[in-house]
């Protein structure tokens, strides 16, 4: 049966997070699994993962973190909207309660993106290929804007869009899950206003939050990709990110971005992932079903308006608005 023809970008979120998680995401990029990182500027290991990146050139993109950890902008000297008592971020869903009710300075998340990128391009030297958000904060009401404004500033065209089609019928999520992914549906629906009218582009579709940890499997990826996919033409060209977090399970007190590592990476999911990444399995079914792995930049190429598969992507490689 005909298939649209797909080019998968696979981002490997959290690199620098810990020296295990690095390991395993390099040797996932190295079998050819993993065709992109988003590095954490703030986390524990970003100059030995920067290092990585380099020696092996890997395409590395910023995960722009507003949630976890330690600020490396003004924030970290003294009293800031972004950090709580004790100088760390306020966490995935602090930050979130914060945005919503409006207790967040917006100019200081600029500074703090600011900030980040700034220390990107000490730490590689360029610019980085893309910018998406850790915990997808980078589609929070508010945030969103100032996010597109500062990467539209540097000239980085590239984010992420966090909209998996079909999550809340995914029954083996847990329901706390899938109540996050219903709400990052509406913040990142919101977004694409913003996104589109600072120039900034996405692939046509996202999965990863369906398959995230021990949910990962061949199986799961392509029935997520056939989902976000319903309904395009046959031999339509289509770009997709599968977002993964592979990589050996951190061990305390080893990792984190200043408070030590979280429960996710600590976990066996981690290792879950990068035995499926690595696997043939998943790989060879792609292949099966026409899936072409790529980078972002091999994505560049893409003209305005091309490949869109929904209503919420359509406007995904539209030309930036004039100014």
């Amino acid at each position: 049966m005909a298939r649209p023809r797909v080019r998968l970008v696979v981002t490997a979120d959290d690199f620098g997070y810990c020296p295990r998680r690095d390991e395993g995401i390099v040797e996932a990029f190295l079998a050819g699994a993993v065709t992109s990182v988003s590095l954490l500027v703030n986390g524990s290991a970003a100059g030995s993962a920067a290092e990585l990146a380099r020696r092996h050139r890997i395409p590395t993109g910023l995960h722009a973190n507003l949630s976890e950890g330690r600020p490396v902008g003004p924030a970290r000297h003294g009293a800031s909207s972004l950090i709580g008592s004790e100088g760390f971020f306020l966490g995935k869903m602090g930050f979130r309660r914060a945005v919503a009710a409006g207790e967040v300075i917006l100019s200081q998340v600029r500074e703090e993106l600011e900030a980040q990128l700034s220390r990107f391009r000490e730490l590689l030297g360029r610019d980085p290929t893309h910018v998406d958000g850790h915990q997808h904060v980078h589609v929070l009401p508010g945030v969103c804007w100032v996010f597109a404004e500062a990467l539209q500033a540097c000239g980085v065209r590239f984010t992420r869009l966090p909209l998996e089609r079909g999550v809340d019928g995914c029954a083996w999520l847990e329901a706390p899950a899938r109540d996050f992914a219903g709400a990052l549906e509406q913040d990142a629906s919101a977004a694409i206003g913003p996104f589109v009218h600072h120039g900034l582009r996405w692939t046509d579709v996202f999965v990863g939050l369906s398959t995230c940890g021990r949910h990962l499997s061949a199986h799961r990826v392509t029935e997520a990709l056939t989902r976000a996919l319903d309904g395009t033409p046959a031999g339509q060209a289509v770009t997709a990110e599968l977002m993964v977090h592979p990589g050996y399970p951190s061990v305390p007190p080893v990792g984190g971005c200043g408070e030590g590592p979280d429960a996710f990476s600590c976990s066996s999911d981690r290792l879950h992932e990068l035995r499926v990444l690595t696997a043939p399995v998943l790989r060879a079914q792609l292949a099966r079903d026409g899936v072409q792995l790529c980078t972002l930049e091999e994505l560049d190429c893409k003209r305005p308006g091309e490949g869109s598969t929904s209503k919420a992507t359509q406007e995904t490689f539209l030309e930036p608005s004039p100014p």
